[in-house]
């Protein structure tokens, strides 16, 4: 059954597979992207809760667009910053099915200027 998915489920598969492998004791933070939009939380996953999270679609953030690198920039920022309030500092980078490329990788540049290590 596994071998007739479609390459971004197989891709997000793998992804999961290697988060799990070095993930102990760290949070996750967790990227989505849709075409209006992105969204990024970090979650624990031992507890299973939310601990931070910030999208493109928050008051402050609605202005501009949510679909281009300066928005990810932005959410990526304001995340690092809830996320440090909360005393998270260490956390494990799940992109998802999502290629590390132009606005995923722009989120995550502006979390770790923002103070997460991953």
């Amino acid at each position: 059954m596994a071998k007739f998915k479609n390459p971004t489920e197989r891709r997000k598969g793998r992804v999961r597979r290697a988060i799990k492998a070095v993930a102990y004791g760290r949070k996750r933070l967790s990227v989505h992207r849709s075409e209006m939009h992105i969204y990024a939380q970090v979650i624990d996953d031992a507890k299973g809760v939310t601990v931070a999270s910030a999208s493109s679609l928050e008051k402050d953030l609605r202005g501009a667009s949510g679909a281009n690198i300066a928005a990810a920039k932005a959410v990526g920022k304001l995340l690092a910053e809830r996320a440090v309030a909360k005393g998270v500092k260490d956390v494990v980078f799940d992109r998802g099915r999502f290629l590390y490329h132009g606005r995923i990788k722009a989120l995550a540049d502006a979390a770790r200027e923002g103070g997460l290590n991953f």
